[in-house]
């Protein structure tokens, strides 16, 4: 047992009072009259003995009445788990879970209610002087500053549930920035939330010892939920009239079973192939759904199913373009100035197709400023390459584009050593004029993947008269991905930075190769454009402040603006242009999820989709007891866990903040002493 105001003990001294009175009252003597003093020795004596016991008794009533008096006063309590309780001025901060999985119910309805409940129970459990601070996951600027019970009490009336995800660290962190500064000694945190094993797994609690805090865990009653987690498409490519495959995956962290649950896919508002599942409990599921674009441009996307009472992640949105043309860009020797003595493979293959776009330009007329428009570039046997063009070169393929190079055959080899070593690549050393064939295909590639319809070794592969021997650099990243018999690379691919180069070890003549003509020629190039295409992500999470990179870098001063499909939504997010290169930055303004545009001026430059983080979706929790468990592991002793369900939780804050109290228990003890010498004094007659 321990005191609040210990000094008080010192009123234990007053006990002498009682005593000094009762020690001079029996040392008075009293004349006794008596008539027949035949028995007056017996009377005596039983007198005397009775005498002496009351007085006794109501000397040992008095001492106790004053000692549980002035215990009263000192306000004994026995600590909780052998904590100290400093008196004086308390800051409170409060942190309520207001994620998606606070929107499950239990008998007393809404988590999130539950938790509004606890919270204006923990701050009436604290005196008028006391400050608090109520904290949220949405982190807000006015939740850094502590509030009067009024105002802790209105903006609790006004918390909703927020997509924003937090985790316990960051929660302690920004408890402690307020407590510390409070100036108050008497430190003290609550998190109410559900305790979701995401919140606190795989983290580290660092917390503040000088700060008492208190976990308060509610509970539902059912943790069944059923969601979309994410959705891709198993090729990089889009192309229009093409069968798309589009996998989703379903998680099920019930434990129950579902059968024929129906899935719907929505594009630009109409309902494709409807299609239903099965999925066991704890268990997720990829499935694909098969579908036909027949218009180009921004589709507008999105797979829902039906689940209750957690419906948040039910709907799962994304965005994609289908280009109308792919614009690719042939750069040309300077000795060929004329469209015709262009090398005809490459306008039989690109000239007449629909889909791919191909622009030829002499190399002494080109218009750097116009390369981000292209995702890729052919350098169709260039003698040299000058500076001017390798640093533009450089600036398009950091940023994403794909440049394959075809050497001349008079090749300025220092000229083009230059320019490659600046990439990390390989480069050309030596002509080799030994007669070889391509061995070897790498049939992993992403280019090669569908083309073959059996992967043998005895396949018929260019012929080579001659090559360039391609050196070796030691920091490069090369893929090969056609080898000839002298072990030596034939076509190569090399990842820099955003982009990558193809580099070949023949001219597009006919004189030093078969390749033109072979059949490995068109799908090598065709497969290569088609992958050029910019691989733009198909969603963003909420939240999340992800960079969202532009396709193409519009045209004058505009502002941009992110609007939904819907026209109910609209903000205007922070742009930043570098080297040719756009980024959005939408910093939180996003709170719904949907398909959204991005606009400029009266341009739509592509279509972007935000989902809500599903992280809160699987809702595994921490009871009571697994959390104790688990602090306990961790050798946290500041911790303490309320269990609402069981206690009423202004006795449970009572008990932690004060301890046990004992004064009332010290004041009923003092009547009853009193009650009991009066009752001596009024009903015991000598």
């Amino acid at each position: 047992m321990k005191f609040v105001n210990p000094s008080f003990l010192f009123a234990l001294f007053t006990i002498a009072i009682p005593i000094i009175i009762h020690l001079f009252n029996f040392r008075r003597y009293k004349t006794v009259y008596f008539t027949n003093v035949k028995f007056l020795k017996e009377v005596q004596l039983e007198t005397q003995s009775q005498s002496r016991l009351k007085h006794l008794l109501v000397l040992l009533a008095r001492i106790l009445a004053i000692s549980v008096l002035v215990f009263a006063f000192a306000q004994p309590y026995i600590p909780v788990d052998n904590k100290k309780i400093v008196a004086g001025e308390q800051s409170v901060s409060v942190y309520i879970d207001n994620s998606f999985s606070m929107d499950a119910i239990n008998k007393s309805g809404r988590l999130l209610d539950e938790a509004k409940k606890y919270a204006a129970e923990i701050v009436k459990a604290y005196r008028p002087g006391d400050r608090f601070q109520l904290l949220t996951n949405d982190f807000e600027g006015r939740q850094q500053r502590l509030l009067s019970k009024e105002e802790f009490i209105q903006q609790l009336d006004e918390l909703k549930l927020s997509p924003a995800f937090r985790t316990i660290q960051q929660v302690l962190s920004r408890q402690a920035d307020v407590l510390n500064n409070s100036g108050t000694k008497n430190k003290t945190a609550f998190i109410i939330s559900d305790f979701q094993k995401n919140f606190i797994d795989k983290q580290e609690i660092k917390n503040d010892t000088t700060i008492k805090i208190n976990f308060l865990p509610v509970v539902a009653e059912e943790r069944n939920n059923l969601y979309i987690d994410s959705c891709w498409f198993n090729s990089p490519v889009r192309k229009q009239n093409q069968a798309e495959q589009l996998s989703i995956r379903l998680v099920n962290s019930s434990d129950k079973d579902y059968e024929n649950v129906p899935v719907k896919l929505f594009i630009n508002g109409q309902q494709k192939t409807p299609a239903s599942f099965n999925l066991k409990a704890r268990s997720h599921l990829d499935t694909v759904l098969s579908y036909t674009i027949k218009e180009a441009g921004i589709q507008n996307a999105s797979v829902e199913l039906s689940d209750y009472p957690v419906t948040f992640d039910d709907k799962f949105y994304f965005s994609y373009n289908v280009l109308k043309q792919i614009p690719i860009l042939c750069i040309n020797s300077a000795d060929k100035p004329k469209v015709d003595e262009i090398n005809p493979y490459l306008r039989s293959l690109f000239g007449k197709d629909s889909l791919i776009s191909m622009a030829n330009i002499n190399e002494k007329q080109i218009d750097y400023s116009t390369l981000s428009n292209y995702r890729f570039i052919i350098l169709n046997e260039l003698k040299t390459i000058s500076s001017g063009l390798a640093q533009e070169l450089n600036k398009f393929v950091l940023n994403g584009g794909k440049l394959m190079v075809f050497p001349s055959e008079q090749a300025d080899l220092n000229s083009y050593k230059e320019f490659l070593v600046a990439f990390n690549s390989n480069f050309y050393e030596h002509i080799d004029t030994s007669n070889t064939k391509v061995e070897q295909v790498n049939y992993a590639a992403d280019i090669y993947r569908d083309v073959f319809e059996k992967k043998t070794g005895n396949i018929d592969l260019p012929v080579v008269f001659t090559h360039y021997e391609i050196g070796k650099n030691s920091r490069s990243n090369e893929e090969i991905l056609l080898r000839m018999q002298n072990g030596n690379s034939f076509l190569s691919r090399y990842n820099c930075g955003k982009g990558q180069i193809y580099l070949s070890a023949v001219p597009l003549g006919n004189t030093w190769s078969n390749f033109t003509k072979h059949a490995i020629f068109v799908p090598t190039l065709y497969q290569a454009v088609l992958y050029s295409q910019p691989q733009y992500k198909l969603f963003y999470t909420i939240g999340a402040n992800e960079t969202i990179e532009v396709p193409s870098t519009p045209v004058g001063e505009g502002v941009f603006k992110l609007t939904s499909i819907d026209k109910k939504s609209e903000i205007i997010p922070e742009h930043r242009v570098l080297d040719g290169k756009t980024d959005v930055y939408v910093h939180d303004q996003i709170k719904e999820p949907g398909n959204y545009l991005l606009n400029m001026d009266k341009e739509t430059l592509m279509g972007i989709a935000f989902n809500y983080n599903r992280n809160e979706s699987d809702l595994s929790v921490y009871d009571a007891a697994e959390l104790k468990k688990n602090i306990e592991s961790k050798g946290i002793n500041n911790i303490s866990i309320l269990d609402g369900t069981n206690q009423n939780i202004s006795v449970a804050l009572s008990e932690l903040s004060e301890g046990k109290k004992l004064w009332k228990l010290c004041i009923i003890f003092a009547l009853v002493f009193i009650a009991f010498e009066i009752a001596l004094l009024r009903f015991w007659k000598s």
